[in-house]
């Protein structure tokens, strides 16, 4: 089952574009080329199959509350400083994902670590 990545405005929608402009006229710093990267690597498993193993996707609790509706967290890398984490949801659509927030990894989740994380809007 084939999903279609939306990306979540303004912020998610306003990121990507920019990393993709920066990364076509080659004007793009060596951290926003890998972010690019390993996000574009991300989203292309997440559309194949958003429960792909590397992902390791997975309901956040406290922003399901707070958004109204399922939130999961998707892996763009592990056991790094900072390791970066994408936040989504199933729709608008059907067969639908988007993306509503990149943040690393909150380390304190027990001092709501998840408080601090701004999410997109649908769109």
């Amino acid at each position: 089952m084939q999903y279609s990545i939306r990306m979540g405005v303004p912020e998610m929608s306003d990121l990507w574009s920019d990393l993709q402009k920066k990364h076509k006229t080659e004007k793009i710093s060596k951290k926003d080329e890998l972010l690019y990267q390993k996000w574009g690597k991300a989203l292309k498993k997440l559309s194949e199959n958003p429960f792909y193993p590397s992902l390791q996707s997975h309901e956040i609790i406290p922003l399901s509350r707070r958004y109204g509706e399922k939130v999961w967290q998707s892996y763009l890398e592990n056991k790094t400083s900072g390791a970066m984490r994408m936040f989504w949801i199933y729709g608008p659509g059907k067969q639908e994902i988007t993306i509503i927030g990149l943040e690393p990894h909150p380390e304190d989740k027990k001092k709501g670590g998840y408080d601090r994380i701004n999410l997109s809007d649908i769109g």
